[in-house]
């Protein structure tokens, strides 16, 4: 039999200029005219090479024994994921990892790709030299799941995505024609202007948005692209697209690898080579067009003419031996013991001829150098190491400052959010309307519903911020979009617009219907320092989020912390027990209140306090009053000011400390 041949019809590759030596790259140095070519020509080609990667990790296990109560834990054990990886591509070649689930492909992928976390075993290397921030700034990695943002459009998430990853050289215009330019070459313009989508939220096709996902990364015109199972669940028609797509980037000089699942007999006359996975260790690593022939020579034939090589090659790095003479093949499928005894048997058969036939060439192979004619010179010496970053940390804010105001404008102004903010703050001034400044009780009442409100509605608010960014801000972080810093301030100051707009519209409508001081400094005062405690709500909830970084957990907490500074905050309680009392200090809607009480009444003004009989009695002497101690606002709101930086400090740390990168 004979295996599908490889599609020659494609036009020959476009690297960079051919030389008789097949090692040799030529590195062309980039021109004023290069920068609308990307998709054309790679301007750095990289050749990879992996050689014995292995890869192992922890498992726990516990044993529990005939009586409930006892349980014996094991001691841990390693459980090994790849096992004496090695294969080569280069510039031009796509290369389609292959294997059963959970055999390994993307841990392999992820670790060419040096964004695994824990410690590999064996060596990687890009052009012969190590992994570096230069090398990471010319690779691309596409994630299976597509992590965009559902409320842009097509056209506003690449350019972002341009202006943030293209150096600063390049202007403004440079950078959306950029964008516009990867629009046309991938099919996109049919949809520029449609958004995302996602979830229950209706946007462009799944086709459509893997490539948006691989337009992302082709902005910086990356010289090694990795791609996660890029056709999973797409159409056969869709996946050619995709693949065919990959195929042209390689051939302009790029180096691809891909983990595929299933791949149709089309799809896998575009792949240049092939890598098999069986249970982490290979059986196969080479030229797509001979595996048929190697797997003929080593006895394993398969059971008919024009089989797909795909079908063939996962049959047996399941372990399952292609039997022509039979004709049962549910009993071969669903066997017993002995049938996973033959499976393991031919799986260590196959990794054995693997480290015979095939891995002394691919050892080979890795040793001998590839020799570059022309190198950057900026990437290599010292006075010409590229900086770290593409754009300064000002750029970087304004930029995720503007998108992060265009994907969460939809949630910033929600008709749902100024509803119930409207609604709450009409109640409560019709059940306080105007009341008499002799109730002070009300009105103290009043006060404490300022603080405890805007204490709770920005800080559930705030929890869910960094969780739900979590998958865009490791993708981005680990390609080195921007700051970690920049993206911090963006977004926290992305959220200060509603954040200060619905209080201070609550207040107003509040204030002045529920009768308190009518006067325009009380009211601004009033007006501040609720506006304060909302940076304070929303900076602990930004730490807990950040913290946590599960919604559950940190909305649980958060509801605890809460419950306590409320019944701490000095309003339920005036007789903390002394052994407890400490709790109150931590309330920020403690301090809060005390503000509050204390712009609204002075210790020494009176009050009619009579029934029946015209008699004052003095503010100061309420009891309510009298245990908040009131004399020294000053301190209140350092104390609050300390909070607000204290609470941001921590979510900053702590989102640092969570990065991977």
């Amino acid at each position: 039999m004979m295996p599908p041949e490889q599609d020659t019809t494609a036009a020959a590759p476009t690297t960079p200029t051919s030389h008789p030596h097949p090692d040799v790259l030529i590195h062309a140095v980039p021109s004023a005219t290069d920068t609308f070519s990307i998709l054309r020509h790679s301007l750095f080609p990289l050749t990879l090479k992996f050689e014995d990667i292995s890869y192992t990790i922890k498992t726990h296990s516990t044993k529990t024994s005939g009586c409930l109560w006892r349980n014996h834990s094991q001691p841990n054990t390693t459980r090994t994921i790849l096992n004496g990886v090695s294969g080569v591509v280069r510039p031009g070649e796509l290369l389609a990892m292959l294997g059963t689930s959970g055999s390994g492909k993307t841990t392999l992928l992820t670790a060419l790709a040096a964004r695994l976390p824990g410690k590999i075993s064996g060596a990687v290397t890009y052009n012969d030299k190590p992994f570096s921030s230069s090398i990471k700034r010319k690779i691309g990695f596409v994630s299976q799941d597509d992590v965009l943002y559902p409320h842009l459009t097509v056209l506003e998430t690449l350019t972002y995505a341009a202006m943030l990853r293209l150096p600063k050289e390049l202007s403004q215009d440079d950078k959306v024609a950029q964008a516009e330019i990867i629009i046309a070459e991938l099919g996109l313009t049919r949809c520029r202007n449609s958004i995302i989508g996602g979830g229950l939220l209706r946007g462009i096709s799944g086709g459509e948005r893997k490539r948006v996902s691989i337009g992302h990364e082709m902005i910086v015109n990356p010289s090694l692209l990795f791609l996660d199972e890029p056709t999973s669940g797409l159409d056969s028609t869709t996946a050619q697209r995709i693949v065919a797509t990959l195929r042209g980037l390689a051939r302009g000089g790029r180096t691809l690898v891909m983990t595929i699942h299933q791949p149709s007999s089309r799809l896998y006359r575009m792949f240049d080579k092939v890598l098999v996975l069986s249970d982490g260790c290979p059986i196969y690593s080479g030229d797509a067009g001979r595996v048929m022939g190697y797997f003929e020579s080593i006895g394993y034939v398969p059971p008919f003419n024009l089989m797909n090589p795909a079908d063939f090659l996962l049959d047996l790095a399941n372990g399952i031996a292609p039997d022509s003479a039979r004709e049962d093949q549910v009993d071969h499928f669903h066997g017993g013991l002995d049938t996973q005894d033959d499976q393991n048997s031919i799986k260590h058969s196959l990794i054995a001829s693997f480290r015979k036939n095939i891995y002394p060439e691919i050892k080979a192979e890795i040793l001998a150098k590839t020799k570059i004619s022309t190198v950057d010179s900026r990437t290599d010496s010292p006075q010409g190491r590229e900086s770290q970053w593409t754009t300064s940390w000002w750029e970087q804010f304004r930029i995720l400052l503007k998108r992060g105001l265009r994907e969460r404008r939809h949630e910033s102004y929600s008709g749902l959010r100024i509803f119930q903010v409207m609604s709450v703050s009409f109640l409560s001034g019709l059940l306080w309307w105007h009341s008499d400044p002799s109730h002070i009780q009300d009105q103290v009442g009043l006060i404490f519903f300022f603080s405890i409100f805007w204490g709770f509605f920005p800080l559930f608010s705030a929890i869910f911020a960094f969780p739900q960014e979590r998958p865009m801000l490791n993708k981005e972080r680990s390609s080195g979009m921007y700051r970690l810093s920049s993206y911090y301030m963006a977004r926290t100051a992305g959220d200060l617009p509603m954040e200060l707009v619905l209080p201070t519209i609550f207040v107003t409508v509040t204030y002045w219907m529920g009768g308190l001081k009518p006067s325009l400094l009380p009211f601004l005062l009033t007006l501040l320092s609720v506006l304060l405690n909302v940076l304070v709500s929303q900076g602990l909830g930004l730490a807990l989020g950040a913290i946590l970084m599960e919604v559950k957990q940190a909305t649980t907490l958060a509801s605890v912390t809460m419950l306590v500074f409320l019944l701490a905050g000095g309003y339920y309680i005036q007789h903390i027990p002394p052994f407890i009392s400490w709790l109150k200090y931590a309330s920020f809607s403690h301090y809060c209140y005390r503000v509050l009480v204390g712009i609204q009444y002075n210790v020494n003004e009176v009050y009619p306090c009579g029934f029946g009989v015209q008699r004052y009695c003095k503010v100061g002497d309420f009891p309510a009053v009298k245990c908040l101690g009131i004399g020294n606002p000053w301190g209140d709101v350092a104390a609050l000011v300390l909070m607000l930086v204290g609470y941001r400090v921590l979510a900053f740390l702590a989102l640092k400390m969570g990065q991977p990168y």
